[in-house]
């Protein structure tokens, strides 16, 4: 006797379609960390195991398809610092948010996809603006606990994990992930209090950062 799904046709479609997308930007985003902004769409398609035309199903083209996995990557690790908000220790929210961004590919994406997005678009720069405010009150909190050195702002924590977690040039990025960690780690510990050394300048802000790019 044949069973039959009690689930509707139409939820089943919706819910392969889902997993389709989900699996193309999975795909966009290794295969940009790989090669680039410019990566063939066929070989994403490839990766994501779909054919080219489910790829322009869902998004019609180079432009459209980037800007979902910037929004995709940058939602991701906003969903990891609020869930760290929730950590009773508030270094140890810190440790893991940084690290779970590294997971999501956070340094290698931003300077590959920075000239091919629209950094107007008000779904992005409200993502954006969140995930400022949530990493803010990361460090603020291991600032409070007494944890965080005092002499590190927001500008000089952004800017340790973006460089620390971008590729070096000429080498198999994704073989060196293990590497990365292994740095992030080391740049933690010297986040720390008791601090071994007094930093020159001052702390640097977000918005000091912005000036300089």
């Amino acid at each position: 006797m044949t069973t039959v799904s009690s689930k509707p046709v139409g939820a089943r479609l919706r819910a392969d379609a889902s997993r389709n997308r989900a699996r193309i930007l999975t795909a966009a985003r290794e295969v940009i960390v790989e090669l680039g902004a410019e990566a063939p769409l066929d070989e994403i398609a490839r990766r994501a195991g779909v054919g080219n035309a489910t790829l322009y199903r869902n998004f019609s083209d180079r432009r459209e398809l980037l800007h979902h996995v910037t929004l995709s990557v940058m939602t991701r690790v906003l969903e990891h610092a609020e869930a760290e908000l929730l950590e009773p220790d508030a270094f140890e929210g810190l440790s893991r948010f940084t690290h779970a961004a590294a997971e999501e590919r956070i340094g290698a994406l931003c300077p590959m996809l920075s000239d091919h997005i629209d950094h107007d678009d008000p779904e992005l720069e409200t993502t954006r603006l969140r995930l400022k405010a949530v990493t803010s009150e990361l460090i603020a909190r291991a600032h409070a606990s007494g944890q965080l050195r005092a002499d590190i702002g927001v500008g000089d924590y952004f800017l340790g994990v973006t460089q620390l977690t971008r590729p070096v040039p000429g080498t198999g990025c994704l073989d060196l992930e293990d590497f990365v960690h292994r740095l992030l780690q080391v740049f933690l510990d010297g986040l720390r209090v008791p601090t071994l050394s007094v930093l020159p300048g001052r702390p640097a802000s977000l918005d000091d950062l912005k000036r300089a790019g």
